[in-house]
């Protein structure tokens, strides 16, 4: 029988850096166009997708996109999921920049694509407060706290269920917008709202998606390494493995 650890995909660390940023932009911009684009159909067609809808549209985009490139980029896709991933020792510090920058494009180019196709409606999917910045920003940190746990278990711990990672993130993220939605617009993601932000001009609260969703990030992997009885950010941790994600550790 074959052994776990002969079964894994190769690491990530063997795949060239650009061909990485390249799927990372890509799945960002995938995110933003049926993601943000679910809420700005909605709109632009009365209704057409309800809430439910919406969150089932965000969740499916993620699960298809970590099966199509998780072995290629990790299928990290936000900026919080990198960050953590990193100051938990699971990727090469040297790589969070090109990374920040190849989702933060992607999240501009999958806004310009929405803008294109439907012009400027509901400022393209842009996530706003329903209430105050502050219950939003707590939402936030909740929200992204609870998917940041569950891509610990699928991506850094070889007793998970590999084959089911994309499906257990995806719906993670549907089921957070389901409750978040209506409170802060359910990102967790600086990419997915500061694309359609940027380019529809709505800055209004975007401190709120750019801060929160790190914070929840970091806090959930944490969070999973203390349940998992890990050393943690500081500790005697083994060198960063630079191969975290929900496929590659499994396959």
């Amino acid at each position: 029988m074959t052994s776990p650890a002969a079964r894994r995909a190769p690491p990530l660390a063997s795949v060239p850096l650009p061909q990485r940023l390249a799927a990372e932009a890509l799945g960002v911009c995938l995110i933003v166009i049926f993601g943000a684009g679910a809420g700005v159909v909605s709109a632009y067609r009365d209704g057409a997708i309800s809430h439910e809808g919406i969150a089932a549209c965000n969740g499916i985009v993620i699960m298809v996109l970590i099966y199509a490139l998780g072995h290629v980029s990790g299928a990290h896709f936000n900026p919080g999921v990198t960050l953590a991933f990193t100051l938990t020792r699971h990727f090469q510090p040297k790589e969070v920049g090109p990374y920040w920058l190849a989702q933060l494009g992607g999240g501009i180019a999958g806004a310009a694509v929405l803008l294109a196709i439907v012009g400027d409606v509901a400022n393209l999917g842009t996530t706003l407060p329903s209430g105050t910045e502050a219950q939003s920003f707590a939402t936030e940190v909740v929200l992204t706290f609870i998917l940041m746990f569950v891509i610990m278990a699928v991506a850094t711990d070889t007793r998970a269920v590999g084959q089911a990672a994309a499906i257990a993130i995806g719906a993670t993220v549907g089921l957070d917008i389901l409750l978040g939605g209506p409170i802060s617009g359910g990102s967790m993601n600086p990419a997915r709202s500061f694309g359609p932000a940027i380019v529809a001009g709505e800055l209004t609260s975007l401190w709120v998606y750019v801060l929160a969703p790190p914070a929840g990030a970091l806090l959930g992997a944490l969070a999973y390494q203390l349940v998992r009885g890990d050393h943690v950010i500081g500790g005697d941790s083994p060198e960063p493995e630079a191969d975290s994600s929900p496929v590659s550790l499994h396959r």
